[in-house]
């Protein structure tokens, strides 16, 4: 039988463009291969600092599940309360809401219209826009839509829960304990940190937080898992925890994760993408397994596709690495 690296290679040589596998299996060091390279920057690498996109989520829900532990923020708590310069709509929208992606909130669309062609995508930027577009219809906690806006009033709320900005929260309390020697929070106002790798397409990240917002690198996205595996910040059971409608109904989202099962396996999963990145990160906690993708690409079915066909070898028995 091939070797677990030789399968990974493999796969990743019909990806059909620059990408870089992180691949975990049952709890040995993770292993890293990389495939393409591009003109500006070369080869993609496990330590290159990358832009995170959505992945983001669960980093910023742990943020608040972490005060939630510490009895310092309350999930049934609104909106208004934490952020009350919103529009008074906002009194109905639980903090349950936003992270659940349950709470109702304009579409993405139609805020970032409002933000002016020639300005950075900011958390100011997305507030204002907030604040100049009518209620919303959608009645909070009546069904899900994803919501970016959402997770940047989230990350509004546990900066103020926290006393302190969300770089420098997450930085002492998320990044530090999980080992991710090279990830953050990045406000701006340059369009990235200083030595991260630019993105291939003229679009700059958005420099809002908490939907997006964080750099990081494949070995730190990998050492996260490890971290929520092993329960390392305390906080694992409730990040797992499935969301629900106000009527009871049960959603396959948890705390910024995807609830799925695969192959009769529990995983937690989510994707991220912004102009010319695609990235997927996944966890099989009951074999201390997983893998990051990042693909400088515009392609998401591409990504998942590769991301399931790793998905689909790491699960099958006899696997060697």
């Amino acid at each position: 039988m091939a070797t677990l690296h030789h399968r990974v290679a493999a796969l990743i040589e019909h990806a059909g463009c620059p990408v870089l596998v992180g691949l975990q299996h049952r709890g040995t060091p993770p292993i890293y291969l990389t495939h393409g390279s591009t003109a500006a920057a070369g080869p993609l690498n496990p330590s290159a600092l990358a832009y995170a996109a959505s992945l983001a989520k669960q980093i910023t829900a742990a943020c608040a599940a972490l005060l939630v532990r510490h009895g310092r923020l309350d999930m049934e708590t609104t909106l208004a309360e934490w952020v009350p310069e919103l529009p008074d709509w906002t009194h109905a929208v639980r903090l349950r809401h936003l992270v659940h992606h349950t709470a109702g909130m304009p579409p993405d669309e139609q805020i970032d219209a409002m933000i002016p062609a020639d300005g950075d995508r900011t958390t100011t930027a997305v507030l204002q826009a907030l604040n100049r577009l009518p209620a919303p219809t959608a009645r909070p906690g009546g069904q899900y839509v994803y919501s970016n806006a959402g997770y940047v009033c989230l990350a509004v709320a546990v900066e103020r829960a926290a006393g302190r900005r969300l770089p420098a929260f997450a930085q002492t309390h998320m990044f530090e304990p999980a080992g991710m020697s090279s990830s953050r929070y990045w406000p701006g106002p340059a369009s990235q940190p200083p030595g991260a790798r630019p993105l291939p397409n003229p679009h700059p990240a958005p420099l809002s937080l908490g939907d997006g917002g964080i750099w990081t690198t494949a070995t730190d996205l990998m050492s996260w898992n490890q971290a929520l595996d092993a329960d390392e910040l305390g906080i694992s059971d409730l990040l797992h925890t499935a969301s629900t409608l106000d009527d009871g109904t049960t959603l396959d989202y948890a705390w910024g994760l995807g609830i799925r099962t695969y192959a009769r396996h529990r995983i937690y999963r989510h994707g991220g993408g912004w102009p010319g990145l695609r990235a997927q990160l996944i966890r099989i906690p009951d074999q201390r397994s997983g893998l990051t993708v990042i693909a400088l690409t515009n392609d998401t079915d591409r990504t998942a596709s590769l991301a399931n066909a790793l998905l689909d070898m790491l699960v099958q028995p006899g696997t060697t690495s």
